[in-house]
């Protein structure tokens, strides 16, 4: 599916059909990976920050997300504080952004791809 469609899920269809935008899963998958401890920004691409700068600043900024027959694939590119274990990291921001999208839209994911982008060296 492009960036942008609705996924409809037809497990209601007594009751109607659900759709969900790829913006919404991808706003998903960026709140759960910046909730995790090291993560200190989410970084998108020039349009984004282009974009941020004139004042319409997105949430799904640094988050590609691709879905295709109910499973979904997301793409992070990412900020880390100086100190923390990449790996470590790494995988706690895959299993929250997997937990969270599956949790909330019903869909599977079939992988979290990260992409480290650079390192904050600032102290708190």
């Amino acid at each position: 599916m492009e960036r942008g469609t609705m996924m409809t899920n037809n497990e209601n269809k007594e009751f109607g059909t659900v759709r969900i935008a790829n913006d919404v899963v991808a706003m998903i998958a960026g709140l759960a990976a910046t909730e995790v401890d090291g993560v200190t920004a989410m970084v998108g691409n020039i349009t984004n920050e282009l974009i941020s700068k004139v004042g319409a600043k997105k949430l799904t900024k640094g988050v590609k997300v691709d879905i295709l027959e109910k499973l979904v694939s997301v793409d992070l590119a990412i900020n880390l504080a100086y100190g923390f274990n990449i790996p470590e990291t790494c995988k706690t921001v895959q299993d929250r952004v997997k937990s969270a999208i599956e949790t909330m839209t019903g869909l599977m994911v079939a992988d979290v791809n990260i992409r480290i982008v650079g390192i904050d060296m600032a102290t708190n």
